[in-house]
């Protein structure tokens, strides 16, 4: 039976753990960052800031991939293909801020930069694969 993100709720809503994000460079090479996500029930939510490497590989519709490990048992994981469904700075603001919170229990983002635009990402899953 193939993997569904319900199997792996804990990861997405419950536990901290960080997402390795894998773009694609306009060569074509892959690129991965660790990030912080959350998901609404129906996408996977990153921010960055404009201007930056992942912010650059993601446009609307851009194919990516995350690989959630659960903190607990590094060998159960979830991997998700998936496609950018909306990029936004509407809400990226309260959303890092909110990402802040979980991760590192303060109320703002301590490492914004001066002039830094900050954008919001949806991902949309396509397909989902994971162990244990």
């Amino acid at each position: 039976m193939p993997a569904t993100l319900d199997q792996y709720q804990d990861l997405l809503t419950v536990k901290k753990p960080l997402a390795a994000l894998a773009t694609v460079m306009p060569d074509g090479s892959p690129q991965v960052t660790p990030v912080w996500f959350d998901y609404d029930g129906k996408r996977l939510r990153v921010n960055t800031a404009k201007g930056r490497v992942k912010a650059r590989n993601m446009p609307q519709g851009a194919r990516v991939a995350l690989m959630i490990v659960d903190p607990d048992n590094p060998y159960r994981y979830v991997q998700v293909r998936g496609r950018v469904a909306l990029v936004t700075e509407r809400g990226a603001d309260a959303h890092i801020n909110a990402l802040t919170k979980k991760y590192i229990g303060a109320d703002e983002y301590p490492y914004r930069q001066p002039g830094e635009v900050r954008l919001r990402y949806e991902i949309e899953p396509l397909a989902v694969q994971g162990m244990g």
